[in-house]
């Protein structure tokens, strides 16, 4: 099986432009899953390049997608003793660790914290169809490559050598000599763990990134299944590459630059042996990079998946084009799909049977040619005579032994300083012919022992089965009872995860209808999280908070309106009204002319509540009341358009108030057709959709009608420059 490929291109961020975006993925055929990336030639736009690959995700795919389509289905493979390689790849800022580690919320979690969940899933599902003959364990270890040096990420900085970990070959693989691995029983564990190790490793800023990853992690899952005397070990590993640096546009420091050199050598030397493999040369350049040998392209075996990060922009133009151009000739790599073998405990060996007085000891055997007890003169020995040997062979057959006889050193004399007297020759020590040699041992009587003691073993073995007591069998009702109650408590556990679940996602649009100003909406998401968290104190001060602060701002504008009422009323105790005119050419805003004395006076803002006082962004006069109850505005100092013309507010009742293009607005809006509301001036889709649900949510209390343009500009996300231009699009013949 080759390396599978797949692409992903990741969105724009905030201050990117749509319009910048060259990058696009396709698919071949219609009704297929996209697996074709498309780029612009940088000399001719005119002309495109297309790169296919395994899997093509581009802006809108989202983490859980990702990880399902590739990574879940080979969890299967790893349990079967498969060792499976994920590794991200691609120019700095691209995405890299977003997807392996992903973001603090739970949706945007990312390679690796799925992984482990999927892992411990699987291994709870095996165990439970085993009948609990299997027991699966996984530990972990982490590590980085930093500056072509490794150092071990789950323990303190402080303990680290300058010099970093060695690497050392065994059985086919490379291992880091001195790498800690701590066990890891659940989640909760992996978690405290993985943010521990994240905090020691080596990042910085760069200007095309916030927190650049200055080193290469690696993250090995081993995963243990135990079956009696039999284990299984296959291993995970996860990696998160540095991205390759253009320090032109980085514009790195010394340090930085010497870590990018670091970075930029281990992905060239990547892109080498990727060459080297694609070309069948028979030298592939693995240990010219520690990446590299770690890594080990086509010579590992299992499963690898290598996810390309893009970034789709033009400035990453040329670096997107060799990233592109260095991951279509890795799929083309082979990989083997070999299971690891299963490996048998050992036992440590009992001590007991080797100390004491139990211990038979085999009688020593006199040595009668041993090494110096005999020393016989060249001359004595004659021609057919066998060398003699300086050690003792054991046998069947006794051998004679011959008597050792004392014999005289011959040859020339050392002469003493200034003597010249002989010294005497040194005699051989006689042969210990007084102790009676040992009795030997015959092949019958050593198969007769054996037998004897292979008997005595399955007797003692036999008479403890007998004295242990048997236990009752269970019957087939009570098993029945067990399962049942065993399924319950499992349908439990998993319902009440479920319900935690739905109680988070209420209290988190709770919260973000707070943080918009939606107090009333807030104030829903809260109670409906309430269930879900019985008891929970906190939430109900909340909750009580929300429900004061919602009836005093009711009470402050039922204040406010009947304050305004009271001042609008003549002294005749009546309004005056005056007849609706003929709407000229509108004005860019709702400002009114003012027809009072031009003469300064005072200024004070006027807060619309309703279609009577609102005028988009206006500034009235204090003074600025007439006998016929009408109110005349002074506009804001603005660019005065020659094509309009100002128009004139005319504020009574509200019926007289309600002029063709308010009632036109007002009953598109109450309407809740979609279509409707977009068809206003101003309004997408998406301001459509929420003022729909602001409608839904407002139905209960306030009927979830908007009663006037004022009411309207408060509506969250609409906003007086928004509430103008669906006035401005309005025909006057409405």
């Amino acid at each position: 099986m080759s390396v599978r490929v797949v692409a992903r291109i990741r969105p724009t961020l905030g201050k990117e432009l749509e319009k910048d975006t060259i990058v696009r993925a396709e698919a071949s055929e219609d009704g297929k899953p996209m697996n074709i990336v498309r780029i612009p030639n940088p000399r001719n736009e005119a002309e495109e390049f297309s790169f296919a690959f395994n899997g093509v995700y581009d802006q809108s795919t989202s983490q859980e997608e990702l990880f399902t389509n590739e990574v879940s289905p080979h969890l299967k493979a790893l349990f079967q003793g498969l060792d499976v390689t994920i590794f991200a790849y691609g120019v700095t800022g691209t995405g890299k660790t977003h997807t392996m580690r992903g973001g603090l919320k739970l949706s945007e979690r990312g390679v690796i914290p799925r992984l482990l969940s999927g892992i411990y899933r699987r291994g709870r599902k095996v165990v439970k169809d085993s009948g609990g003959e299997i027991s699966v364990s996984v530990s972990l270890s982490y590590y980085e490559i930093y500056n072509d040096k490794v150092f071990d990420l789950l323990e303190s900085p402080d303990k680290r050598l300058p010099a970093g970990l060695p690497l050392r070959e065994k059985d086919g693989k490379t291992i880091v000599v001195g790498l800690s691995e701590r066990e890891c029983n659940d989640l909760k564990d992996f978690e405290g763990l993985y943010i521990e190790a994240n905090n020691n490793r080596s990042t910085a800023g760069t200007k095309l990134n916030a927190q650049s990853s200055r080193s290469h992690a690696i993250l090995m899952v081993k995963v243990i299944q135990t079956t009696g005397d039999e284990l299984r070990i296959s291993t995970a590993s996860a990696i998160d590459l540095a991205g390759s640096e253009d320090n032109r546009r980085t514009e790195n420091g010394k340090e930085r630059m010497v870590e990018s050199a670091s970075i930029n050598k281990s992905l060239f030397v990547l892109s080498q042996c990727i060459d080297a493999i694609g070309r069948g040369d028979k030298r592939v350049p693995y240990r010219e990079s520690k990446m590299t040998r770690i890594l080990s392209l086509g010579q590992n075996s299992g499963i690898t998946i290598m996810v390309l990060n893009l970034a789709p922009l033009r400035s990453y133009h040329l670096d997107t084009l060799s990233s592109l151009n260095v991951s279509s000739r890795a799929k083309r790599i082979e990989v083997r799909e070999i299971e690891n073998e299963v490996v048998f405990k050992q036992h440590p060996k009992s001590m007991s049977n080797l100390s004491g007085s139990t211990i038979n000891r085999q009688p020593l055997r006199p040595l009668a040619n041993a090494h110096n007890t005999n020393i016989a003169p060249a001359a004595a020995t004659t021609k057919g005579d066998k060398p003699m040997k300086a050690f003792s062979v054991y046998s069947d057959r006794t051998k004679p032994t011959k008597p050792a006889t004392t014999v005289a050193r011959t040859g020339s004399k050392r002469l003493s300083d200034g003597t010249s007297a002989a010294r005497p020759s040194r005699t051989a020590r006689p042969a210990l012919s007084s102790r009676a040699p040992a009795p030997e041992l015959s092949t019958a009587k050593i198969e007769e022992m054996v037998e004897r003691k292979v008997s005595e073993i399955l007797a003692s073995r036999a008479a403890q089965t007998a004295s242990a007591p048997i236990p009752a069998a269970v019957s087939d009702e009570v098993q029945r009872r067990l399962d049942a109650l065993e399924r319950k408590i499992e349908e439990s556990n998993g319902a009440a995860e479920d319900a935690r679940n739905e109680g988070l996602r209420f209290l988190l649009m709770a919260k973000q209808h707070k943080e918009h100003g939606q107090d009333s909406s807030a104030l829903k998401m809260y109670e409906m999280a309430l269930p879900y968290f019985p008891g929970q104190v906190k939430l109900e001060r909340k909750i009580e908070a929300l429900r004061s602060r919602i009836r005093a701002k009711k009470e402050e504008e039922q204040h406010h309106v009947a304050a305004q009422k009271h001042q609008s009323l003549p002294t005749g105790g009546h309004l005056a009204t005056r007849p609706i005119q003929q709407l000229p050419t509108p004005v860019p805003s709702f400002e009114a002319v003012s027809e009072a004395p031009a003469s300064k006076k005072r200024k004070v803002k006027v807060h619309a509540d309703n279609d009577d006082d609102f005028s988009g962004s206006v500034v009235a006069d204090e003074d600025s009341y007439d006998d016929d109850d009408s109110l005349s505005h002074k506009p804001l100092k603005t660019r005065k358009s020659k094509a309009s013309k100002p128009f004139v507010f005319t504020f009574g009742d509200e019926a007289a108030a309600l002029t063709p293009r308010k009632r036109f607005i007002l009953d598109a809006v109450n309407s809740r057709d979609i279509g409707q509301i977009k068809g206003l001036n101003g309004i997408g889709a998406k301001k459509a959709r929420d003022l729909l649900e602001f409608l839904d949510l407002q139905a209960e209390e306030e009927g979830g009608r908007i009663e006037s343009l004022g009411q309207l500009v408060g509506v969250p996300g609409m906003g007086g420059k928004t509430v103008e231009r669906m006035y401005e699009g309005v025909a006057v013949g409405v």
